[in-house]
């Protein structure tokens, strides 16, 4: 079922264009990654100093979507897209010249805060057009084009620091987001129409927020779409240190250790566009929190009982992307299903939580552990507990409301 205005874009065109905006947050983030170690020595910083450049990233991108979703509701969703790649381009070009872990934090800070419209514009361009069975393919379509950047761009980052140094992964980085602009300037069409508009005003977008935060059918999908990531970007943090550093991993072999987490993600991926035809999105979400039980139960037992195997740490982390798989695209669209009037504010609200969930997953890796392998083998079951005390939360609501 599609919206009642016109569609301006095809669904295809719309988990293309989506998919690579939201494929620039992945890349900013993995791309570097076997680099993380190498800069440690070259910016004479520590583990934890290097790591915070994540936390800085997710920062920035979380707290920018709360500006950039409510833009897009009053000025469009494509001009807001240009203007925030821009500002993404600007911070790859800072990060490129940084001579400092201090200059670095800058540029990855206006990294963080351009590249937020990534989630937020596709999720909002979506909800424009499409409602339902439909919103939730093109959900998954847009995630299936997501899983290509972090297939790639680790192996591109080994290739890159064994040519070079580390600033021409940002280099890289400012050419994705010129080309972004290039297809948004080019392909991409206004979704949503003059008539849906909102007045940006301070009352409105506090008044829409507090609507959202108020509301159990917005807030039980995001909060498990929040903690979801959390683990994702928690382990996304430890696997270089672990694998490269703990381990001793050359940088290529641990980008050819990382396709296992690409590779369940892209096999979740095409199972979910494959079910979402036949079993409801309550359904999708069942299956995710079995996997990500699972996957909690294996982090915290596996390396422990198999501490030098790669296996021992890979198997848990292709599950839980098989998990995440299932649960992003189906909490996506319950959160967004009943606020059409403000999908943007929605898209973004929704994205804090994602985003919000790396930054506090990052953090907490990087700063609460004595090193990386504790941080694994805890905070990754404690995370998947989490999740799971959340959806029985969600399920005690709803048959109390029946």
């Amino acid at each position: 079922m599609t919206s009642s205005h016109p569609t301006p874009m095809s669904a295809r065109r719309t988990a293309l264009i989506g998919g690579l905006m939201v494929a620039t947050g992945p890349l900013s983030l993995t791309l570097y990654q076997p680099a993380l170690p190498t800069l440690v020595e070259d910016l004479d910083a520590t583990t934890t100093g290097i790591q915070l450049t994540l936390t800085v990233y997710f920062a920035a991108f979380a707290l920018a979507q709360l500006i950039c979703g409510p833009l897009s509701d009053r000025y469009g969703r494509r001009n807001v897209g240009l203007l925030f790649f821009a500002i993404y381009v600007l911070g790859s070009l800072i990060a490129v010249a940084a001579p400092s872990l201090e200059v670095l934090f800058i540029g990855r800070f206006v990294q963080g805060f351009g590249v937020s419209a990534g989630v937020a514009l596709s999720r909002a361009m979506v909800r424009d057009q499409f409602v339902g069975s439909e919103a939730i393919r093109i959900l998954t379509l847009i995630n299936l084009i997501l899983t290509v950047t972090p297939a790639v761009a680790p192996t591109l980052g080994s290739i890159i620091l064994q040519l070079g140094t580390w600033h021409y992964m940002f280099v890289v980085m400012a050419g994705f987001g010129l080309a972004i602009l290039a297809l948004m300037a080019t392909n991409a069409r206004e979704t949503l129409p003059e008539a849906a508009r909102v007045p940006f005003r301070p009352g409105t977008i506090l008044a829409n927020y507090r609507r959202l935060l108020a509301a159990p059918d917005f807030m039980f999908p995001s909060l498990l779409l929040g903690l979801t990531f959390t683990g994702f970007h928690g382990f996304t943090a430890l696997l270089p240190f672990i694998l490269i550093e703990g381990m001793g991993l050359t940088p290529f072999q641990f980008a050819m250790a990382m396709l296992v987490q690409t590779a369940s993600f892209i096999l979740g991926n095409l199972v979910v566009t494959y079910l979402s035809r036949r079993i409801s999105g309550n359904q999708l979400l069942v299956i995710a929190l079995c996997l990500l039980g699972v996957s909690g139960l294996a982090f915290g037992v596996l390396p422990r009982v198999f501490p030098n195997s790669v296996a021992a740490i890979m198997a848990p982390v292709g599950i839980w992307m098989l998990g995440l798989a299932f649960i992003s695209p189906a909490a996506t669209a319950a959160a967004m299903a009943g606020f059409g009037a403000i999908a943007g504010a929605a898209g973004a609200l929704t994205g804090f939580f994602q985003v919000g969930g790396g930054f506090v997953g990052s953090l907490a890796a990087g700063t609460l552990f004595g090193d990386a392998r504790t941080a694994l083998v805890i905070q990754l079951p404690v995370v998947a507990v989490m999740v799971i005390g959340v959806a029985l939360l969600d399920l005690a609501r709803s048959k109390r409301n029946r």
